[in-house]
């Protein structure tokens, strides 16, 4: 008997072992999607800065992950940060079924993609190393700390009852606010505004590739969102839940862009139709685990719109973000994580349940926001008085693949 149950111990060891790596593979895939994404939105000749930025977050936000962000997160706390070097072998608090090397695995992805949701904000202007500076504390502290609200056992937010199942406000609106702050101390692109203070269009060169970087993040999430059940042994429903709720929203927020799209400027602007799909993702992500699929679907529906509206408004502060990071997925996340509170079928306003799951979204997203927006802004602060972000007005109009690699992202030969 003994044997028997440590055999079937095993087999579910096994089982969500797989499928934690397979979701977490998922997650990192969509690096390549925020790279295709943010490069084929901006110029041809500042692409290939874009997929560096990306491999910079990989490789030294990785890196600062593994050494001190996992550990703040993770770590033993006292409800607001934590400290702790490496990779704990110890009991997290979190009832895993899987190895902590795994689980840091799977909470890499995550962090990775919030500090990626920046790079698209700074596009074309911000001077690398700069950026390896900004993408080394976000990854290091930032991040975790935020991680350690939501998600750490004894983080305070968790202790309340916050909802943030995949992380629409510990990852998206942590992301989004923090790109925010970024864009405003970096300042807009050369020619973004005339004097008049209206905003001239500066298309992307590549809207194919765009759009193959979307489809990649569109498919990464069905390893984002169902992964983030940490196991597969006993949540058949619950992983099936989640996997229909993330469609279901991503295709209303696709379809209720092309439609608003269509009737305010009398053509389909697909490229936010791209964003539609995602912000209708991002505003999922908090409460893909506690909603039906028709509040899914309305969730994504106003996602959709307010993405377009957003951008327009962002715009309109001068705020220049050439992706529309901010609105995607730091508004969206805000939406998304308040939307808990509404639409959940049990708890939410909408379902008999009262304000207290509300106040507590609310919230807790506000302070993510505002913690993120404030350290990033003080970042960005310190770098630009001393390093300095900011390319030269020589390099930005050469274009920082010549300036910074010597290349060209599209060669031709005779």
């Amino acid at each position: 008997m003994e044997n028997f149950i440590d055999n079937a111990i095993d087999h579910v060891y096994a089982i969500n072992t797989v499928w934690v790596a397979l979701c977490a593979a998922l997650i990192f895939f969509m690096e390549a999607g925020f790279a295709l994404l943010e490069a084929g939105f901006i110029r041809s000749k500042n692409a290939m800065s874009i997929i560096a930025k990306v491999i910079i977050d990989i490789i030294f936000g990785g890196l600062a992950f593994f050494i001190v962000g996992f550990g703040i997160a993770y770590g033993s706390s006292n409800g607001w940060f934590a400290f702790d070097i490496g990779i704990s072998k110890s009991d997290l608090g979190l009832d895993l079924s899987v190895s902590n090397n795994l689980f840091w695995f799977i909470q890499l992805g995550f962090a990775i993609a919030a500090i990626s949701i920046v790079s698209g904000a700074l596009a074309e202007r911000m001077k690398l190393w700069s950026y390896t500076i900004l993408v080394i504390l976000f990854c290091a502290v930032l991040y975790p700390v935020v991680a350690n609200w939501v998600w750490n056992p004894n983080g305070w937010l968790a202790l309340r009852g916050f909802n943030d199942f995949a992380g629409s406000a510990a990852v998206h609106a942590m992301g989004g606010f923090a790109a925010l702050a970024a864009a405003i101390v970096l300042g807009p692109r050369l020619g973004k505004y005339k004097s008049n203070g209206e905003a001239n269009t500066i298309p992307g060169h590549n809207l194919p590739l765009a759009a193959i970087g979307g489809f990649i993040l569109w498919f990464g999430w069905f390893g984002f969102n169902p992964g983030s059940t940490l196991g597969a042994v006993g949540n058949w429903e619950l992983i099936g839940s989640v996997v229909i709720n993330t469609f279901l929203a991503s295709a209303a927020g696709g379809m209720s862009t092309m439609i608003y799209t269509y009737f305010n400027y009398g053509k389909i602007d697909i490229t936010m139709v791209i964003n539609g799909i995602l912000a209708g993702l991002v505003a999922i992500t908090a409460g893909c685990n506690v909603v039906g699929p028709v509040s899914a679907i309305i969730i994504g529906l106003f996602a959709g719109v307010l993405v377009d509206v957003a951008v327009i408004f962002i715009d309109r502060l001068k705020i220049d973000d050439p992706v529309g990071a901010i609105a995607v997925h730091g508004i969206n996340g805000l939406f998304g994580t308040i939307a808990v509170g509404l639409f959940a079928s049990d708890g939410g306003l909408f379902f008999g349940g009262g304000s207290s799951q509300l106040i507590t979204q609310i919230i807790g997203v506000l302070s993510i926001a505002v913690f993120s927006f404030i350290f990033t802004f003080i970042i960005m602060t310190i770098l630009k008085k001393t390093v300095g972000v900011r390319i030269t007005r020589e390099e930005e109009i050469a274009g920082i693949d010549s300036v910074s690699f010597g290349i060209s992202s599209y060669s031709t030969y005779d």
